[in-house]
């Protein structure tokens, strides 16, 4: 009998259970001290480099446990922690623990959930989560899906649809360019970039952009939508899709969903909501009415990875009818042979999306789902948009903070001193100054956001970590680093 192959790469069970134990020690630790670490360590690139190595590829290897150890330390001491109860800078969450552990697990596996046939459970477990999903939102259960990589990908994969749904059959052989129909797409100054790169790389072309203003609580104005669809008609063009946003990027603010439904019924358009963010706080009672028009959307986008607190990636995009997936992306070479059963019609997930070869996200989703249950996210969810509240009432009354807007879990502040409290120039620059200050200075890590012409400061909350503390110890020190910045600043700005 031949002896068995042996390999470099290999690592025999006794040695892999022991580089385990070890690993999730230290990530037990660094979980249990997380709040005692800066947020951020502000290494610059360089930096980074030297404390990597720049030496060229090795031509032979090392010991696992000596490169799992050399890793460890690496991402323990010179990463930007989104799990930092002070983080609440863009729409990253908290990472749940038990997502950490279901990407070991799946990665032990390492299913590909392309087919059913390469992926049988794990297959089943993805269904079974988008079922979920579609159930936390509160949308019928006509709504199929696919789980993707995040907010980008789940709206492009929307966008395909759409345009696979109401573009002429011609559209596939010939290309859009070739088509009769110059395409439109709405979408209020509010959306997120995602619908520029879409039009790029899909063939319409930025010219396709209507860009529908904002009132003055940063919601799509629906009358503009509707004249503005009228006049293109008028000039032959043909309206695609209207985008509406369910918790936008900057400040959390929801359109009304269902004055821009009843647009879309009215004129024959695909009606896409970019829920990314917000749509999970529509499994609060009190918020439904906020949320009114999903159930009419013909796609919805959502991350898991955002406010359901799973460890990236994770996106998921939800279409009223599933068959617009697979007539946008199934295919049948002759060398896929994943056969259908002659009892039942297995999902194939390739079918769905722009991915053949797909890892398996849906683990550590259902996991969370499964985990927490409805009244368990409730409760995060809900604690969430009270802290960011508290952030706001705390900031309304402090006198040398403005409050600027809070929706959701998303507040913007910023910085006012009384001896420049009218200067808009000033303050725009002085608060964009102390946000680099902030960010560099690893206590709290916040972004921006430009809300009336007014450069501040934002805060997202999306952390099951923060606590009233934090927002209490946040308004204490931007309102500490604001002075510095403000007597450093009024020196040279004229």
């Amino acid at each position: 009998m031949k002896n068995p192959r042996t390999n470099p790469i290999e690592i025999d069970g006794e040695e892999f259970r022991q580089i385990g134990y070890q690993l999730i020690d230290d990530i037990s630790n660094f979980m249990n001290q997380i709040d005692k670490k800066p947020v951020t360590y502000n290494r610059s690139p360089s930096e980074i480099q030297k404390v990597i190595g720049t030496t060229s590829l090795p031509d032979n290897g090392s010991e696992a446990s000596e490169l799992i150890a050399q890793a460890t330390e690496l991402l323990l001491n010179n990463s930007l922690f989104n799990g930092h109860p002070k983080f609440m800078g863009y729409i990253t969450s908290s990472a749940a623990p038990i997502g950490a552990l279901a990407d070991l697990l799946a990665a032990s596996v390492n299913p590909n959930v392309g087919a059913h046939i390469l992926s049988p459970i794990a297959t089943e477990i993805e269904k079974q989560t988008i079922k979920w999903l579609r159930e936390f939102i509160g949308v019928p259960s006509d709504y199929g899906g696919i789980l993707v990589s995040g907010g980008n990908m789940a709206n492009f994969t929307a966008f395909l649809a759409a345009r696979t749904a109401k573009a002429p059959l011609s559209v596939k052989e010939c290309g859009i360019q070739n088509s009769e129909n110059q395409f439109t797409v709405y979408c209020s100054k509010a959306t997120h970039t995602w619908i520029e790169k879409a039009v790029v790389l899909f063939g319409l072309g930025t010219n396709s952009i209507r860009w529908i203003p904002t009132d003055v609580s940063n919601k799509m104005e629906t009358s503009i939508l509707e004249s503005t669809i009228k006049e293109d008609i008028e000039n032959n063009f043909t309206p695609l899709m209207i985008v509406g946003t369910a918790g936008d990027v900057s400040t959390g603010v929801v359109d009304n969903l269902n004055e821009i439904s009843v647009v879309c019924k009215k004129y024959d358009i695909w009606f896409h909501i970019d829920g990314a963010y917000g749509m999970p706080a529509a499994i609060i009672p009190e918020l439904k009415h906020v949320f009114e028009g999903i159930e009419e959307a013909d796609s919805i986008a959502l991350d898991p990875h955002k406010w359901l607190y799973s460890p990236l990636e994770a996106g998921c995009t939800l279409v009223k009818n599933p068959c617009h997936l697979t007539d946008t992306f199934s295919s049948h070479p002759e060398y896929y042979n994943f056969s259908k059963s002659e009892d039942e019609v297995a999902q194939n997930f390739y079918e769905y999306g722009l991915q053949n070869s797909r890892g398996f996200r849906a683990l550590k989703v259902w996991l969370s789902l499964k985990q927490l249950g409805r009244s368990g996210y409730r409760k995060l969810i809900s604690e969430d948009i009270q802290l960011s509240k508290m952030l706001y009432d705390l900031a309304d009354n402090n006198p040398e903070l403005e409050a600027i807007s809070q929706n959701l879990s998303i507040t913007t502040f910023r910085y006012k001193p009384k001896d420049r409290a009218e200067n808009l120039e000033y303050l725009n620059k002085l608060n964009e100054t102390l946000l680099n200050a902030l960010q560099a200075g690893g206590e709290v890590f916040i972004s921006n956001a430009i809300v009336n012409q007014q450069y501040c400061l934002r805060a997202c909350i999306v952390n099951f970590r923060t606590s009233e503390k934090d927002i209490e110890e946040v308004v204490d020190i931007v309102v500490r680093e604001g002075k510095k910045v403000h007597c450093e600043l009024s020196k040279t700005f004229t």
